[in-house]
């Protein structure tokens, strides 16, 4: 690894990035190394009265909108929402992907999860880990030297295997960051998912009540479903790595888990890479 770390985080839809590794990304863009964000499918199901093309091309907007805040590179495949396939076209694609960015570290999603988005994007992540060496597949992408440490992010899933964290941070600092970050994503924090969970009557009209709305409410409702903040949840991790006053006092903590089919994550390297 140089002085300057390259972060590639990988969801399934436009705003799985923000969700789970919003503050994550807030604090190496900050620290000034490198975030890339990857969408797998281009989001255009995510929406109770836009068609696809409407809702696609406008989530596809609003992941720009989300890395011009935080000064990151975000791609979105064009990939319809619904139809992720764990096939070997899509896994070369990111095998090419992965290669161009050339990532010390990779965050993406377990396979265990209720959308089937989510576990092809976890099981492409890991198909595709192994091969980003091997220089006679994809060759026309150059290969890596070496693997990146692949991380998985969190979620609420306890068969067949529960999450188990190798690494919980204090992002309490980029909470802003990351709630302007979600702001960014209009179609889902403030109309799909408040539909979705049955609330889109109490979305506020006004932008800033809105955004206040989110900060509680909202980021509430997301965490019943996708573990947003793990804050409570790994508690006792944080107190160990922070110390127990500072720990008892994290308001907002994302986690990871580290993958074994990257490369070794050793104390040293995870120091390296888990610096804040």
């Amino acid at each position: 690894m140089g002085d300057t770390l390259h972060v590639l985080s990988i969801g399934a839809h436009p705003d799985d990035c923000e969700i789970k590794t919003g503050g994550i990304t807030a604090k190496y863009a900050n620290a000034g190394h490198d975030v890339t964000c990857l969408s797998m499918t281009n989001g255009n199901a995510g929406h109770h009265e836009l068609d696809r093309a409407e809702i696609g091309k406008r989530r596809v907007a609003e992941t720009q909108a989300v890395a011009d805040l935080l000064g990151i590179e975000y791609e979105v495949f064009d990939i319809d929402d619904g139809q992720l396939q764990p096939d070997l076209e899509t896994k070369n694609k990111l095998i090419g992907f992965i290669r161009e960015v050339n990532p010390d570290l990779v965050l993406g999603p377990r396979p265990y999860d209720y959308h089937p988005d989510h576990r092809y994007c976890a099981q492409l992540i890991q198909d595709a880990a192994y091969s980003l060496i091997v220089p006679n597949t994809c060759p026309e992408v150059p290969a890596l030297d070496s693997n990146p440490v692949f991380g998985y992010v969190a979620d609420h899933f306890q068969k067949p295997a529960a999450f188990e964290p190798d690494v919980v941070l204090d992002v309490s600092d980029v909470l802003e960051t990351k709630i302007d970050a979600l702001d960014c994503h209009e179609s889902q924090m403030y109309e799909w998912l408040p539909y979705t969970f049955g609330e889109l009557d109490a979305v506020p009209e006004d932008e800033d009540e809105r955004k206040q709305w989110l900060a509680n409410e909202g980021l509430s409702h997301l965490n019943e479903n996708t573990e947003v903040n793990v804050a409570d949840r790994f508690r006792d991790q944080l107190k160990e790595r922070y110390g127990e006053e500072r720990g008892a006092q994290v308001e907002h903590a994302e986690a990871v888990e580290i993958s074994e089919y990257g490369a070794p994550a050793t104390d040293d390297v995870m120091d390296e890479l888990f610096f804040f």
